[in-house]
């Protein structure tokens, strides 16, 4: 069993805090100035974990790729507590990898690998694609 993830969040004024998990240490702001907001710390989060994963997946598949990159849409609903309803990931891989390796690495990271992605709410709308150039 993988140990439990620790967060501590300190108040530093206004909606910002200092958090710190082992080794790393962020500034949360509601206002997105001083750190990401919450809702952007969780939009970095399931970006990074899917595409940590497409790369992790890839290299171990031996698909060589010169530069990966995500860009995420996340849409919130206009009412309380405006959470994520609908995200689009796109996935970009420059590189030799085949583009069904790459879809591949993403259906599995999606299906499978992705804990963020496994930790939050089902019945929102998320679309991942891939773009793969040469």
């Amino acid at each position: 069993m993988k140990p439990p993830t620790v967060v501590d969040l300190t108040w530093i004024g206004d909606l910002k805090f200092s958090g710190v998990s082992g080794a790393a240490a962020m500034t949360l702001d509601s206002a997105g100035a001083a750190g990401p907001s919450p809702v952007q710390a969780l939009a970095f989060a399931i970006a990074g974990c899917m595409t940590t994963d497409v790369a992790h997946i890839l290299t171990r598949s031996r698909h060589p790729f010169r530069a990966l990159r995500s860009h995420l849409v996340a849409d919130r609903a206009q009412e309380d507590p405006h959470r994520i309803v609908r995200m689009s990931l796109v996935i970009s891989v420059k590189g030799n990898a085949p583009v069904d390796a790459v879809e591949r690495a993403i259906a599995l990271s999606r299906d499978k690998y992705c804990s963020v992605w496994h930790s939050m709410r089902q019945d929102i709308e998320f679309n991942v694609r891939a773009e793969v150039r040469a």
